[in-house]
């Protein structure tokens, strides 16, 4: 049986990526694309198996023991950032959510409550399913 780990992707005001590991402190990726910054947190995933295993000692890296994988999310100011095509405030009214609000969530200021993240996750959902049925 695989051990799911948790990813956060973030995307900074300088355009960069990062990546962290909340369950395991000090592991993280960093890059100027996704992909360069998951290929970071997987090389850092890497040295941190093989330093436990030199020293023989798992205790911070225990989730890296067996097999694991790693499930990507994003952190709501970061999604809005990589996917930059989306109007947040015509997003907030579509979805139900005050558009000043969702503009703090887009910029990082407030941070979202798991409640409020399921709410925009369902609303984004809805509306990739009702783009994918449009033809012209």
């Amino acid at each position: 049986m695989k051990n799911v780990i948790k990813a956060i992707i973030e995307k900074g005001q300088d355009g960069f990526y990062s990546i962290y590991i909340p369950s395991i402190a000090g592991l993280y990726g960093a890059g100027e694309t996704e992909e360069e910054a998951k290929n970071a947190l997987n090389d850092a995933i890497d040295m941190a198996r093989e330093h436990a295993e030199e020293v023989g000692a798992w205790d911070d890296y225990a989730p890296l023991k067996n097999k694991y994988t790693i499930e990507y999310s994003y952190d709501l100011s970061g999604f809005f950032k990589t996917f930059d095509v989306f109007d947040v405030s015509a997003l907030a009214s579509r979805i139900g959510i005050n558009s000043s609000l969702m503009r703090r969530y887009k910029s990082g200021k407030t941070r979202a409550s798991q409640s409020q993240k399921t709410i925009i996750a369902k609303g984004i959902h809805n509306l990739a399913t009702q783009l994918s049925a449009v033809s012209f």
